[in-house]
């Protein structure tokens, strides 16, 4: 298979970017948070037309199924209509779905009792996929103007997947602030 030069200067300078990204996250968490305040505070001003493609290029690299950290480190919120479809999915009542696998956190929001998520199995696959909860099925957030609505969850995320703290770099790169 012959690869076209733009895709191997993409391949290059991904690979780059995402050598050694969890300690690089960690190192430039204060310098993200500021980075995304600013684009919050300019609104997006049309950089959230850059998501898509900067979505679509770190995930046509980095496959969700050899990482899964969302799932061992975090949990999702688990809203009412998610509760409902999920514990239909398990043959549950709900009472006991939530009495099984749920808390309510700090926010007052339904949580995984522990991490990792007890739907992740070991193939890092998730057995309730298909039902998944809706804070899942848009996780990281990183091809939505959500990305710049919440800075603090999304300079959190760059230090728990490798697409958001890629795209973050190349926002940076790009917007050059």
């Amino acid at each position: 298979m012959i690869l076209s030069t733009g895709y191997l200067l993409i391949f290059a300078a991904m690979s780059k970017i995402l050598e050694d990204w969890e300690q690089k996250a960690k190192d430039k968490q204060k310098a993200n948070k500021q980075f995304l305040q600013k684009l919050q505070t300019r609104r997006g001003k049309g950089v959230e037309k850059l998501l898509p493609d900067l979505h679509e290029e770190a995930f046509s690299h980095i496959d969700c199924m050899d990482c899964a950290r969302c799932c061992k480190s975090i949990s999702p919120r688990f809203k009412a209509p998610d509760i409902k479809r999920i514990s239909k999915y398990l043959g549950m009542k709900e009472g006991a779905f939530i009495e099984t696998y749920l808390r309510i956190d700090k926010d007052e929001d339904y949580v995984v009792k522990s991490s990792p998520c007890p739907f992740l199995g070991g193939d890092n696959g998730c057995s309730i996929y298909d039902v998944r909860p809706g804070d899942c099925a848009n996780y990281p957030y990183t091809d939505s103007y959500d990305f710049f609505k919440r800075p603090n969850i999304t300079y959190e995320n760059s230090t728990i997947c490798p697409a958001v703290f890629y795209i973050l770099e190349k926002l940076k790169d790009t917007m050059k602030m």
